[in-house]
């Protein structure tokens, strides 16, 4: 991960310029993407109620979701659709959602939009960031990263997200009992993962000892079209469930 300075970036074409757009590398590389035209409308209907505003301090989840519930971070969302799905499936808990891709925020956006969902709200802003800077100790129900960029060559595992600097930070804001789910479908990069995250002390893994510790698909977790394409061709993805002590 490197170390940038946060700024505010030129806005891309087709967002409204009273949404909320904040430019920031530093977990993982902004790769270019297209915003569509039903993407570009969804920033504009439902952005205003959906966008939060990155500001350091502490963040007030009863305040973003107009409600007091469990509140569950997820880390890259890509286009939003396993994401939407959860919070349809799971409506009494908060959905704090972390993005920084502009075509994949306006595909969420629209989802929201086309599925009446309430309980997801986007920050457009690295996670790291938000981590450090607005999540207290113990703020967390649970923490949602699914498939993130698994860097294949060997010099560029450094880049990995999950590395045991940012599992120990979200251990930390886990409440006793929440949970760490990641899924991935790149085997060696689950190894590193099981690795890294069962070396945290504070963290207990609920998977299955005779499944190498990885865990069975929590139901809540749908099979996107991605992963089943996958899995059609003998692909396998391996979820990996932690628990706070």
């Amino acid at each position: 991960m490197t170390e940038n300075t946060p700024s505010e970036g030129h806005k891309p074409s087709g967002i409204p310029a009273d949404v909320p757009f904040l430019r920031t590398i530093k977990s993982y590389v902004l790769r270019a993407g297209r915003t569509t035209i039903g993407q570009a409308k969804a920033y504009e209907l439902y952005g205003p109620t959906n966008l939060l505003n990155y500001a350091p301090g502490a963040f007030n989840a009863e305040a973003a979701f107009g409600r007091s519930a469990p509140l569950i971070l997820e880390i890259g969302f890509g286009m939003g659709e396993a994401t939407a799905h959860i919070a349809k499936v799971r409506p009494d808990d908060n959905f704090l959602c972390c993005e920084v891709h502009e075509a994949g925020v306006g595909a969420l956006l629209k989802r929201i939009g086309e599925q009446d969902i309430h309980n997801i709200r986007i920050l457009r802003h690295d996670a790291v960031e938000v981590i450090d800077h607005m999540l207290a100790e113990q703020s967390l129900d649970g923490v949602h990263i699914y498939f993130p960029d698994p860097w294949h060559k060997t010099k560029h595992h450094k880049r990995r997200l999950i590395q045991a600097d940012l599992v120990n930070k979200l251990a930390k804001r886990l409440k006793v009992g929440g949970y760490l789910h990641c899924a991935t479908d790149w085997h060696p990069y689950a190894e590193q993962m099981m690795d890294v995250i069962s070396a945290e002390k504070l963290l207990a893994n609920t998977g299955d000892a005779h499944q190498g510790g990885y865990a069975p698909k929590p139901d809540y977790r749908p099979l996107t079209k991605f992963e089943n394409r996958g899995l059609k061709l003998g692909h396998g993805v391996w979820d990996l469930v932690f628990r706070r002590v």
